[in-house]
């Protein structure tokens, strides 16, 4: 399989807090790589550190073949677009204004390709209007179309939904998507929101302390999740201790709500929740969330 982007045994130390802790990671060339962890865990460093806006403690990473310890890894680098935290933009200027800007920061020779951007990013018909007036989503597609300037086939996304509205968010996807499928553009995504992420990604890596602890397929992991019965009670002491009774894993996500991992006939449990006085409200089969299963990974840790 032909990688992007792979790091090995990559650290970054600030004093005597580890970042990054021998990470090794594999992008695959046109995935949607979901990076998964907690704030905190690592994810701006790593962003950071293939950015070349800081450089690593101790191992490497390569892109596009171009190890980190080369010196022509200026190269490679030029074939990424990002937007790191928040997106860089002048709130004084016109979508069309932030994009000739950088434009000139590249020193691309025209600005012939302005236009296709701006439709791209659905901000063609913004006008006059400075980006201080744009909405939280429209901000974050003029930093997308930033990063696209110079045509670059790795597109690296630190927490690209954050804070956006439901519309901003399903904007953001399907730009996402579009980029991915028609310009065959490899995405990293580093994020957190799991249930939008499992919208998206190929190919998952789950980051904690520092150190990447799972890579993944979505196909992998659709093969890999657990069915399980969505069940909604009117008393989740009683189905908690008839499932420790029962040896049944179980996964609580309410007073009310539950996931239950086991081969067993719904009749059956409503029978046994009845003798205790519990009331099944709802029940449901469904596959393991993105979330449960990455909670499953760190061991309940995975909490905000």
């Amino acid at each position: 399989m032909e990688y992007v982007l792979s790091t090995d045994n990559l650290c970054k130390s600030y004093r005597h807090f580890k970042a990054l802790n021998g990470l090794s990671m594999h992008v695959p060339k046109g995935a949607i790589y979901g990076f998964v962890g907690k704030n905190g865990a690592g994810k701006t460093t790593l962003i950071r550190l293939i950015c070349g806006l800081q450089a690593p403690t101790a191992g490497e990473y390569t892109l596009y073949g171009i190890k980190s310890t080369q010196g022509n890894i200026t190269k490679s680098r030029r074939r990424i677009g990002a937007v790191v935290e928040t997106p860089s933009i002048y709130l004084n200027m016109t979508a069309e204004e932030n994009l000739k800007e950088q434009y000139i920061i590249l020193g691309l020779p025209s600005f012939d390709g302005i236009p296709e951007l701006l439709r791209l990013v659905d901000l063609e018909n913004t006008g006059k209007k400075k980006a201080k007036n744009f909405s939280l989503g429209m901000r974050q597609r003029l930093g997308i179309a930033i990063a696209l300037c110079g045509d670059p086939d790795f597109l690296v996304l630190d927490e690209p939904i954050n804070g956006l509205d439901p519309q901003g968010i399903i904007e953001i996807r399907e730009l996402i998507l579009k980029l991915n499928r028609e310009k065959q553009i490899t995405v990293l995504i580093s994020s957190h929101i799991l249930d939008e992420l499992s919208r998206l990604a190929t190919h998952y890596g789950f980051i904690d302390n520092g150190r990447l602890i799972k890579e993944i397929s979505a196909k992998e992991l659709e093969a890999a999740s657990q069915k399980c019965l969505r069940l909604e009670v009117s008393d989740m002491r009683v189905l908690t201790r008839v499932m420790d009774a029962m040896n049944i894993e179980y996964h609580i996500f309410s007073d009310t709500q539950a996931d239950i991992f086991a081969q067993i006939t719904a009749t059956q449990l409503v029978l046994e929740l009845a003798k205790k006085g519990c009331e099944v409200i709802s029940i449901h089969e469904r596959d393991e969330s993105l979330e449960s299963y990455y909670v499953s990974l760190l061991g309940g840790g995975a909490n905000e």
